[in-house]
């Protein structure tokens, strides 16, 4: 796919390096997860992250979205360098910054589909009357219409995936990461939610970072990044 972009960098990744320390106390060892990543997302992009489990793709989803530093090298998202913020700056980052879809949905269930939308404004302060002409506007963008008033098992799984988009676009952020976003859902219903995340990202222009260990998935995206022993491998990188 080619991809219709301003050319806005939203996200750099520059030389990458991270470890875990596994083994008993006293007698840990380093072991690299990701090693010397570079590479670039550009605004209304819709990117893949794709490898086994154990590649690093999740871990690098995690350091791009701030919930871990680098050891070494700089991530950049939208003109911040997320290693300079503190824990707190970090939070009102992502919340003003990043959308976020699971596979498992993650859906609160004790709380309607409506109310499961609305959370993200209300952690933002947005008074009651905003956050219902809101939330009513998104929820007939993914096709949620009928369903306002029903928990999350009340509904499918696709229903419950685009709760869960719709809860990730609520606050208008310009990046949603998704990772293995349809890796709970038949084959009929993956193919809904693909379309979906395309025309979303075709009508809102919401730049998509997935991660995923699934071609198929990864063939909507304009570039796939291909992640082996955390490196990048020969993909879709020029």
């Amino acid at each position: 796919m080619s991809s219709e972009t301003g050319g806005k960098k939203m996200i750099k990744v520059k030389q990458v390096n991270h470890t875990f320390l596994i083994g008993k106390k006293g007698k840990e060892k380093k072991v690299p997860v990701l090693k010397g990543l570079s590479f670039e997302v550009e605004k209304g992009e819709i990117v893949a992250i794709i490898g086994k489990s154990g590649s690093g793709k999740s871990t690098l989803l995690h350091t791009i979205a701030g919930f871990m530093s680098p050891e070494q090298g700089s991530i950049t998202v939208n003109g911040q360098e997320t290693a300079n913020l503190n824990e707190t700056e970090r939070a009102a980052f992502r919340l003003n910054n990043f959308g976020f879809i699971f596979q498992n949905f993650q859906l609160m269930p004790g709380l309607t589909a409506f109310e499961n939308v609305e959370l993200p404004l209300k952690l933002k302060g947005i008074s009651a009357k905003q956050r219902k002409a809101s939330v009513k506007q998104m929820m007939d963008k993914v096709g949620l219409t009928e369903v306002g008033d029903h928990y999350p098992n009340e509904l499918s799984g696709g229903q419950q995936q685009r709760v869960s988009i719709a809860r990730a676009l609520i606050t208008n952020p310009p990046i949603l990461f998704a990772d293995e976003p349809t890796g709970s859902l038949d084959s009929e219903t993956e193919q809904d939610i693909l379309l979906l995340i395309q025309n979303l990202n075709q009508t809102l222009g919401v730049t998509f970072v997935m991660i995923t260990h699934d071609e198929e998935v990864a063939s909507i995206a304009h570039r796939t990044f291909k992640m082996r022993d955390g490196e990048l491998v020969k993909g879709d990188l020029q």
